[in-house]
């Protein structure tokens, strides 16, 4: 089914329409072009040409540098607050279930996954057992996919394009809820993922790792000497407050500097590379589901956001030149993409430390392989997230309150129930 022009509209406004399908299939719309123009956090500088570019980069190397800074600061403040107290502090996300919960809830809250993800790394390299760090780590593979059906609400107007940009985002959850029945039971049991990147933080990081071990051990000490200066001035500054006060102090700043500086890298990197990212994203999208899966995966690096990259499915899915089918795996690799962060944050530590942050990086990076090869390779498992996103959007574009329900329930209704059942018990 084919969209009508709008009614009453002049041939200026038919030559517009037409305009924004030429500037979408060559890679990049108008609208995003001044939406990025308008994000873009340097606009005061009024910067042009290649002393723009070199200025940009630099301020995004400044601002990875914070980020591990305040990843750092976290594992320190957390180590300050809880000592080897770490397991009784955290007695109720012992519960995996309501771990699981945790972590949805905190990516919602925060609206990415890389903030909970970064957090859960720092505080593991604090002390945090890796038992609890494991189901927060599922549980923000599950809130991140909230922010593309947020977007897709603004096609709402329409109900041909909004049950197809609606489809496009909730195919993200679908995939992630069944990723997460599969693979959360298996951890349970048989502890797969913490038994393989157990393995391979120690041949990474661990004492007897030889070269290669050796070369990481010295990568991770280089930027540690890097970060140390910021990380000691935040405890010199917090000291004054006690160890628990001030160790809880650190945290809370380095959450909040994680929270603004992700943010502040999205929108850089966004308005740096928007236009590399669509043109990667229509020459790759249409391929076949190994394209797919690997422009997903590479522009979200990129973008150092999933929630960037899925939304930008979103609209191109609501046009119809894309189908839910071959949108899919380009949303399959951006949950592989957006573990980059985690790794990078693990870069702020070394020895034993580095090899427990270590570990959780690779927690989150393997359920995310592990989750595509499965998912993908079964055909019967790789139709499920498309029909059942199909049906939700066709029952959505009927009633939207199919929409307010699933989000509700999925991202705060059942996380909030769960935690707080847990702790009436």
């Amino acid at each position: 089914m084919t969209n009508p022009r709008p009614q009453g509209g002049t041939k200026a406004a038919t030559v517009l329409q037409d305009d924004a399908v030429d500037l979408n299939t060559a890679g990049i719309t108008a609208e995003e072009q001044r939406e990025a123009q308008e994000k873009y956090p340097l606009s005061f500088l009024h910067l042009t040409g290649v002393t723009k570019t070199v200025i940009d980069w630099i301020v995004v190397a400044v601002a990875v540098w914070v980020l591990i800074t305040a990843v750092s600061a976290i594992g320190s403040g957390f180590g300050m607050a809880v000592g080897d107290r770490a397991a009784d502090i955290f007695q109720l996300a012992q519960n995996p279930f309501v771990g699981l919960m945790i972590g949805v809830l905190a990516t919602v809250l925060t609206q990415s996954s890389s903030t909970t993800t970064s957090i859960t790394v720092g505080m593991v390299a604090g002390g945090l057992p890796i038992e609890i760090a494991i189901p927060i780590l599922f549980g923000a593979n599950i809130g991140t996919t909230v922010t593309s059906t947020l977007v897709s609400l603004g096609l709402s107007g329409d109900k041909v394009m909004f049950r197809r940009g609606f489809a496009a985002a909730s195919v993200h959850d679908m995939y992630n809820l069944l990723a997460a029945l599969i693979f959360f039971p298996l951890e349970l049991i048989f502890a797969p993922l913490q038994r393989s990147s157990a393995w391979l933080s120690e041949q990474l990081a661990g004492e007897d790792a030889g070269p290669v071990g050796a070369l990481f051990d010295g990568a991770g000490a280089a930027v540690s000497v890097v970060t140390e200066p910021g990380v000691a001035l935040l405890e010199w500054a917090v000291t004054p407050l006690g160890v628990v006060t001030g160790g809880v102090t650190l945290i809370l700043i380095g959450v909040i500097l994680i929270l603004a500086v992700i943010s502040f890298i999205g929108k850089m990197l966004k308005a740096l590379l928007v236009g590399t990212a669509q043109k990667m994203f229509h020459n790759a999208i249409g391929r076949g589901p190994i394209s797919g899966v690997a422009s997903g995966t590479l522009v979200t690096v990129l973008v150092q956001s999933s929630s960037t990259t899925t939304s930008l499915a979103v609209p191109l899915a609501a046009t119809g030149k894309f189908s839910l089918r071959q949108i899919f795996p380009f949303v399959v690799g951006a949950n592989i993409g957006t573990t980059v962060t985690a790794l990078i944050a693990a870069f702020g530590f070394s020895g034993v430390e580095g090899q427990t942050a270590l570990q959780a990086a690779f927690i989150h990076l393997l359920y995310n392989v592990f989750a595509a090869l499965l998912i993908m390779g079964a055909p019967g498992l790789r139709t499920l997230p498309i029909k059942a996103a199909s049906l939700l959007a066709r029952l959505g574009a009927e009633n939207k309150m199919y929409v307010v329900g699933w989000v509700a329930g999925v991202f705060l209704i059942l996380p909030a129930l769960l935690i707080g059942a847990t702790m009436l018990l």
